[in-house]
């Protein structure tokens, strides 16, 4: 019980870095989306700024808690300090020399890489994309290592900071928007822009450093890549790497196809901006809390099996009770949402509209993907990285193939605007999400024994988050006469609300330890109102 509640703290710490990330990130977008739109300058950065995120993605954080924590998580609960740090610094150099490589190559060949991600992109559009990969590269490398940092603090469960950090970048983002975007062109803003996340990737890298060198101690890189664990390591790392390389090639090939359609990379971009916000701060917070106590775990083989079993089934709960409103709320309010986000300046109602088809087809998938960080985090801690990469590529082909047809052929087979196979793409991808997450069930049930969430159970969700939004429905058709922002405000507030309150009242155990936990802080006030 007390490990439970450790957990939870962490998780609790990890979702608070993550929220304040995220809302600095929506604001960011919203910046964004005033003086850009739905443009071709919007295209471009966005373009720009995916190829050479693909170094964060391939060497961050999802590798990193795959591989490294749970060795240095490992080496440190048998009080083995001194290999452990070995190890990390081990991880650093690796990491220094590939990053180095492929800023080189990236910096040299971004002209290859922007005709083959973009084929659509033409003339100025083309060129501008060239010019701001070449200026983003180095700042995805300096992510990289803020990563590390991340998988070093997290190890020693100090997670606030390290999910905090990247409200440095977003500050220096939204800064370089708001000081440049009056007098300058959107092209020449995307330029400005770029240097702005670079000078962010820096400020996000080095406000972890003291905190590492605070709890783990001066850790030097190094190339001593013979000792058995750091041999784990990247032993693990490989197949979770090339896991990481699929899953960036499905995201290249929404780019790819979505290039041909004018403005559909910006609203894809929004869209994914909204959908990735209950994954990141309710799935990666409990995934990254459970990572380093799932890998201490010590016993026999039924006992670890026991234990995992326990942890597994309390996540689940925790973040469906969380996640499935967000489901609900992107289906039947989704509109609301973008308008209230991003509705101002160059960005209009219809660009809103756009975003939640395309926000539609993204939650057809999002429980699957929010529980399958989950999973993928338990087969981690079991050492187990190879199976996760088995039915990462099946899921990858699945949404290929779905992905061409739906954005490519049915359209044209239905008779509609081509901006609808958009929402095609997103939703093909939500699909093959359904089919990865079965495979990763099933395999855990082999490993470690049966687990999941009840029928009962998510019922109950659905019976708490329909009838809160339709009475957010009622709500929407008495605020017609607000702007977007307030008539938001209003609107998903009272969506908010709605559920917790009916989940207390039938007794949703999630609901019952948040309203519990927000009636113990009133509690503490005294009578001035100030906390005691």
């Amino acid at each position: 019980m007390a490990s439970e509640e450790r957990t939870g703290r962490a998780a609790f710490l990890v979702a608070t870095g993550i929220l304040s990330s995220r809302i600095l990130g929506l604001f960011r977008s919203a910046v964004f989306a005033h003086f850009f739109g739905v443009s071709a300058a919007g295209d471009a950065f966005n373009v720009a700024f995916r190829i050479p995120n693909m170094l964060q993605n391939l060497f961050g954080e999802g590798v990193l808690s795959a591989s490294f924590i749970p060795e240095y998580s490992g080496l440190r609960a048998r009080n083995d300090i001194a290999h452990a740090r070995e190890v990390a610094g081990a991880v650093a150099g690796g990491l220094a020399l590939v990053a180095a490589g492929a800023v080189l190559l990236g910096v040299l060949g971004a002209p290859w890489l922007v005709r083959i991600i973009a084929p659509g992109f033409e003339g100025a559009k083309y060129l501008l994309a060239v010019e701001l990969t070449r200026i983003l590269f180095p700042g995805a490398a300096l992510l990289v290592f803020s990563a590390w940092c991340l998988g070093v603090l997290n190890s020693h469960r100090k997670f606030l900071l390290s999910y905090t950090a990247s409200v440095a970048w977003n500050i220096a983002m939204i800064a370089t928007l708001i000081i440049f975007g009056p007098a300058r062109t959107a092209p020449r803003l995307a330029v400005a822009l770029a240097w702005g996340s670079v000078i962010g990737s820096a400020a996000q890298f080095l406000v972890q450093v003291p905190s590492v060198i605070r709890y783990a101690g001066v850790i030097w890189p190094n190339l001593h890549f013979r000792a058995e664990a750091t041999r784990r390591v990247f032993s693990n790392f490989v197949p979770v790497f090339v896991g990481r390389g699929v899953v960036q090639l499905s995201g290249f090939v929404d780019l790819l196809l979505a290039s041909f359609v004018p403005g559909a990379v910006t609203a894809l971009t929004y869209s994914q901006t909204l959908y990735m916000l209950p994954g990141s701060l309710f799935g990666q917070a409990v995934a990254a809390a459970e990572l380093p106590a799932m890998s201490s775990v010590l016993g026999s083989d039924e006992e670890v099996a026991a234990a995992l079993r326990d942890r597994l089934n309390a996540a689940m709960r925790r973040i469906a009770f969380f996640v499935l409103p967000c489901v609900v709320a992107f289906l039947f309010l989704g509109g609301v949402i973008a308008s209230a986000l991003f509705q101002t300046g160059k960005f209009h109602g219809s660009d809103a509209r756009w975003v939640w088809e395309i926000l539609g087809g993204s939650t057809i998938g999002l429980m699957a993907s929010t529980l399958g960080r989950l999973d993928s985090s338990t087969y981690y801690a079991l050492r187990d990285t190879r199976t996760p990469l088995k039915f990462a590529i099946v899921r990858i082909a699945v949404t290929t193939v779905l992905g061409y047809v739906s954005l490519m052929y049915v359209p044209g087979w239905l008779g509609i605007d081509p901006r609808w196979g958009v929402a095609g793409l997103t939703a093909s991808a939500g699909i093959a999400g359904w089919l990865e997450f079965v495979m990763l069930r099933r395999g855990l049930t082999r490993k470690i024994g049966r687990t999941g969430l009840s029928a009962r159970y998510v019922l109950r969700l659905w019976a708490a988050a329909l009838p809160a939004v339709a009475l957010a429905e009622l709500v929407r058709l008495g605020t017609r006469r607000l702007l977007p922002m307030p008539a938001g405000v209003v609107i998903l507030g009272t969506y908010g609300v709605a559920y917790l309150v009916i989940a207390r009242l039938i007794r949703i155990p999630g609901a019952i330890e948040l309203t519990d936990r927000i009636e113990r802080r009133f509690r503490r006030r005294d009578g001035s109102g100030a906390a005691v």
